[in-house]
Order: structure tokens, then C-alpha cells, then sequence
């Protein structure tokens, strides 16, 4: 959550601070003692980077697809074993064609985010997929701008997982066809989006007046603050996975922000009502 983010940042801020001498004296001694720490930080990355590309993907990873895609998308040499070359593709319109291997470029999704999205038709559906275990996952990448949402496909043949098609449908062929179409505008626009937020917001999640510490509290807050409490606003780039769940047009929507390292969850409730999408509650 935003509020919450703040103090980290300030926190970070100190400790750097303290640790670099923040001055205004911008003398040679304290450029070099700044260069110094950015090298010293780029090298720490590159070699994270790198234990996690050189660490072996544990056997135990097929057996849940989320502990195999972690792998899949952090790691060059897992992908390139994993994407069943040439990889089958198809496009909006139907066609047919291919990807060689060394046509590929690596795929990351969100690894670069902190957290990735769902989207669901209900509390149950949402329940439901948690304890599926399916054979066939679509992890679909969707572009809110260009209006195309990228399907790749994995299947679960003998027992390890593997990347087997490619395809492209436009946003008007998905089966959250005219909800996608609302989120195209509802992330972008400001006045469109404030039109289409219950107001004020029915909220669950720890006390926003930090009144009640470690207790989660049913309240309401007000319309305009609702994106302090998200990841941040995506602009484009969203993400669904589909576990074998079978999505109606109906007039309840759940899009879901799931933290990638904490597996904290931030939840949007829409419903249709009178023809539009309306955000009508938050839980955290």
C-alpha cells in the first residue's frame, strides 16, 4: 500500500543518508564515494542475477505451476528447455505460423514487477481455483492499449511443464470482453475513473486511520483515495492466469493484485450496474 510504502522510502532515504553523509558539499570526495556505491550496488544485482540463473530448478517445481513458472521466467536456461520449439502460434486472425528457437527472446512477465494480477467472475470461482490442479495453464498477457491479449499456453506432459502455443485474440474475442474494455479506460482516465467508484468506498483491511494497529476493520473511505491502497495503477500491461476457469460476461468482476514476494493480495470488486462497471468495494 502506498501509505505504508512512504515510510519505507523514508527510511531508505536515512539509511542512505547516514551511510553516504548526506552534505551539500558536492566536493571530489563525495562524488567518488557515490559512484563508488552505485558500482557497488549494479555488482550485487548482477550477481543475484546471476546465483539465480546458475541454481538448478528443484524437481518439485513441476508439481505446482506457480513454482514452475517462477523458474521459467527467472531463469534463460529453464525457458529454452521448457518452449517446445518450433512453437506453435496464432494469430487474431486465425493464422497459423511458428517461433524457431533461435528466433525467441527471453519472456519475463512481471518478473520485474513486485506484483502480477488475476482476474475472477466471483469469490467462488476465486476459492475454486486455489485448489485446482490442472494439467493446462494459459497465462495470458494482455495489452489494454492495443487491445490484444497474448495467450501462451502450458501443458503438463509427462508430468513437467512445458510452453506449446502462442496465440493472439483481440479484446472483444475474450470472454471479459467488455470488462477489459471499461479497465482500458478506467486506469487511464481520471474523471472516467472517479465516475465509476462507489462512493464512499466500502473497505476491508488493516484500520487507514491507524486507530486499530494489527486489526483488519469493515469501513468506508473516500472515493478519491482508493489507489493509496494499490500496488500502483497499471497503464497498460496487465496479467491473468487461467487455470481451467471458464469465464461468463455476468455482472461481478474480481481483479486481484497479489504480491510476487509477500503474497499479500489487494482486491477490486466491480459489478455491473445500469450498464457500467463500477468499483463498489476493497479488500486488503
Amino acid at each position: 500500500m502506498k501509505k505504508f510504502g512512504i515510510i519505507v522510502v523514508v527510511l531508505c532515504v536515512a539509511m542512505f543518508c547516514f551511510t553516504t553523509g548526506c552534505t551539500d558539499n558536492k566536493g571530489e570526495g563525495a562524488d567518488s564515494a557515490s559512484t563508488d556505491s552505485t558500482a557497488a550496488m549494479m555488482a550485487d544485482t548482477t550477481m543475484v542475477d546471476s546465483v539465480v540463473e546458475a541454481a538448478p530448478m528443484p524437481k518439485a517445481a513441476d508439481k505446482l505451476f506457480a513454482d514452475f513458472f517462477f523458474d521459467f521466467i527467472s531463469k534463460k536456461k529453464v525457458q529454452m528447455a521448457r518452449v517446445q520449439f518450433p512453437l506453435k502460434t496464432v494469430d487474431a486472425n486465425g493464422k497459423v505460423g511458428s517461433i524457431a528457437r533461435g528466433a525467441w527472446k527471453m519472456e519475463r512477465f512481471y518478473q520485474n514487477q513486485e506484483y502480477y494480477t488475476q482476474i475472477f467472475d466471483s469469490e467462488k470461482q476465486k476459492a475454486s481455483v486455489a485448489k485446482t490442479k490442472a494439467d493446462t495453464v494459459v497465462v495470458e498477457k494482455i495489452h489494454l492499449k492495443q487491445g490484444v491479449v497474448n495467450q501462451y499456453v502450458f501443458n503438463h506432459p509427462e508430468g513437467k511443464w512445458v510452453l506449446t502455443e502462442l496465440r493472439s485474440v483481440g479484446l472483444s474475442q475474450s470472454k471479459n470482453a467488455s470488462f477489459l474494455a471499461f479497465l482500458q479506460r478506467f486506469f487511464t482516465d481520471k474523471a472516467f475513473q472517479m465516475k465509476n467508484v462507489k462512493s464512499p468506498l466500502p473497505y476491508y483491511g488493516p484500520d487507514p486511520n491507524g486507530e486499530e494497529e494489527d486489526k483488519y476493520i469493515n469501513t468506508k473511505i473516500p472515493a478519491s483515495t482508493w489507489t493509496e491502497y494499490v500496488p500502483e495503477i497499471p497503464k497498460d500491461q496487465i496479467y491473468n492466469i487461467l487455470y481451467g476457469q471458464k469465464y461468463e460476461e455476468g455482472n461481478e468482476k474480481i481483479f486481484l493484485f497479489k504480491g510476487i514476494a509477500n503474497g499479500l493480495e489487494t482486491e477490486l470488486k466491480f459489478k455491473k450496474q445500469g450498464g457500467r462497471w463500477m468499483l463498489v468495494k476493497m479488500s486488503l
